[in-house]
């Protein structure tokens, strides 16, 4: 590849990312605006829209309830989910396939589909705007993406170090513990931070079963733009890229760590 190729390569792919992250780049300079406007480029500079976030309870109060519910769904998601691939990774090739595209459904259903369904069920038993309901509905959601990480760490593992363990001596929650699942954490780990994002993320659903008591994230993002132009949302927006930009960079940071040590 001569040095004028690799040069046009390079300019591709900067033109590429460029434009993948160009939209989110936007709502930067638009949170710190004076004036209550979406318009690009903004007019001043102000903090008051992040201050609006800790002052408004409608904004504080939907983070805090995203937070908790992402936080419980991530953990009820994982737990299930990676049983759930151990069992299929154990199965016959055959029924293995069909349970797993049934479980999977829920990422291939359409959102508007399965948010009627959800809530025509909770209808009937009373749990639209409640916690539990929002875990139960994002964990529906998260747990096919557990599922396909945890997947794809058993696909590469040995069996033969299971059996090794047991010829030892160990039993098998030893075995499970001190064997299977160090080796399997990272794809544990992946569909954690999935399933969080997941539930932190989700707005079809969750416009469905929200309640005045209990509202996420996106229904307020969301309710806030069909409202009003409040650059309140490019200040939530800016917050939530930093700290995603920052997790992937720390994550990068330690993998990049471990391979070298």
């Amino acid at each position: 590849m001569t040095r004028l190729q690799r040069i046009l390569i390079w300019i591709f792919c900067a033109g590429v990312a460029l434009w993948l992250v160009a939209p989110t780049l936007v709502i930067v300079p638009i949170s710190f605006a004076e004036k209550k406007s979406l318009a690009f480029p903004p007019d001043g500079f102000s903090l008051q829209w992040y201050a609006n976030i800790l002052n408004s309870p409608d904004w504080s109060g939907s983070i805090v309830s995203s937070l908790k519910i992402a936080a419980i769904v991530a953990v009820v998601a994982t737990v299930i989910g990676t049983l759930a691939a151990i069992g299929l990774a154990r199965m016959k090739a055959g029924a293995g396939g069909i349970l797993r595209a049934i479980l999977i459904t829920p990422m291939i259903v359409p959102g508007v589909v399965l948010a009627i369904g959800i809530y025509a069920v909770y209808l009937d038993h009373q749990m639209v705007g409640t916690l539990v309901g929002y875990v139960l509905a994002h964990s529906m959601l998260a747990i096919p993406f557990v599922i396909i990480a945890v997947g794809a760490s058993l696909a590469v593992f040995d069996t033969r170090l299971e059996t090794a363990a047991a010829s030892l001596g160990a039993s098998r929650i030893t075995t499970f513990f001190t064997v299977t699942l160090p080796l399997i954490a990272p794809g544990i780990l992946s569909g954690l931070l999935f399933a969080f994002v997941t539930s932190f993320d989700e707005v079809i659903v969750a416009l469905f079963i929200n309640s005045p008591t209990l509202k996420t994230l996106p229904v307020q993002i969301f309710a806030s733009m069909t409202r009003d132009s409040d650059p309140t949302v490019a200040a939530v927006g800016t917050l939530i890229f930093v700290l995603t930009s920052f997790t992937i960079a720390v994550g990068l940071w330690l993998g990049t760590r471990r391979r070298r040590s």
